[in-house]
């Protein structure tokens, strides 16, 4: 299989942890791929011009960080990263979709910081920027729910978020008004795998 990717993605951090954990990566060629420049030929392999896509060795192409991750957690017998269907998955699938959620709030907040003079709305990456602090407080909030229990998708997904949030936003400070976040954060990213994807420009 071959994986487009970028070191400061976080959702490709995602997929490539998930690899790491499931013991895949021998079986994946990284091709890095800057999905801005515009020379890029990554719209003709995934339409929406987003990364991660995976490159499965019939040619089929998987996107986005959920898909991808699901199929790689598929390669492995037994029930790993997704769990079963029941309270388990949808817990893990809740978290899932908040770190994600969070994580779409900080790209387009970052993008509108980006724009030249005049163009960009302040409106707009505050709304964002306060997407993303509702966020955070509700994963101080559920922290129990989130530590409980088996390596899931739901937790890959968490830390992921809050390493390139605090990647981005190191102003911010994110984890300095919410302790128990904050320790559970700082065990997880001692993961080999989370050492390991670190973002860097």
């Amino acid at each position: 299989m071959k994986m487009r990717y970028s070191a400061t993605s976080p959702y490709v951090r995602k997929a490539l942890v998930c690899a790491k954990e499931l013991d895949l990566m021998d079986r994946i060629e990284l091709e890095p791929t800057l999905v801005w420049d515009p020379a890029t030929d990554m719209g003709n392999v995934n339409p929406l011009g987003k990364i991660p896509a995976l490159i499965l060795d019939d040619g089929y192409v998987l996107y986005d960080s959920p898909v991808v991750c699901e199929y790689l957690d598929a390669l492995v017998p037994g029930v790993v990263l997704f769990p079963a269907p029941g309270k388990a998955r949808w817990k893990a699938l809740h978290f899932q979709a908040l770190g994600d959620g969070i994580l779409d709030a900080g790209v387009l907040r970052l993008l509108e910081s980006r724009r030249a003079d005049g163009e960009k709305s302040q409106g707009w990456m505050d709304r964002q920027a306060a997407s993303i602090q509702r966020g955070l407080d509700a994963l101080e909030q559920e922290i129990d729910e989130l530590s409980g229990g088996p390596l899931t998708i739901g937790q890959i997904t968490v830390a992921c978020c809050l390493g390139w949030i605090d990647f981005r936003f190191p102003d911010d400070k994110i984890l300095s008004t919410r302790p128990k976040l904050a320790a559970w954060y700082e065990a997880f990213s001692a993961r080999p795998s989370m050492l390991e994807t670190a973002p860097k420009e």
